[in-house]
């Protein structure tokens, strides 16, 4: 499982698709309705958020909007708790729900990661992304000083 500090916009169409599923087990953990993959180390930053299905539903909610502007149809009725605003946009954390640290290391350790994933099968995206140093995360996240998380199978 791999649930993206990044921001969905450096997934190419595989990443973006493949986040979506593993978003939407890993809400389905969250909210006790499978036994699988209750252990899975990236799921402590959620499982330690205030509200925990609040977090996982603005990281879908993220991902969702990032395929709505690529033309992808992800059903937007499988977010338990998604976080659209009363003009009909999204806002992501929701008003009043604390963003997620995440440390400069994490996210660096992803981008390479992802970067290595996207020479293999996808070079053209990969190229689009070859001027950004720094990649953006995505919006549920806050940027941090620090090395690698903890939980973080590296």
């Amino acid at each position: 499982m791999r649930l993206w500090t990044l921001h969905p916009r450096h997934l190419d169409r595989q990443g973006l698709t493949g986040a979506w599923r593993e978003a939407l087990l890993a809400q389905a953990v969250l909210a006790g309705r499978t036994r699988g993959y209750r252990d899975h180390p990236q799921l402590l930053r959620f499982r330690e958020h205030p509200d925990p299905s609040g977090a996982v539903g603005a990281f879908l909610s993220g991902l969702e909007a990032e395929a709505t502007a690529r033309g992808y149809r992800f059903d937007h009725s499988r977010i338990d708790r998604p976080c659209p605003a009363p003009d009909g946009a999204v806002r992501i954390p929701p008003v009043g729900l604390a963003p997620i640290p995440a440390t400069t290391g994490q996210r660096d350790l992803e981008w390479r990661h992802l970067c290595a994933k996207l020479a293999a099968r996808s070079p053209a995206w990969l190229e689009r992304w070859s001027d950004t140093p720094v990649p953006d995360v995505h919006p549920l996240f806050t940027i941090v000083p620090g090395p690698v998380a903890s939980w973080e199978r590296a």
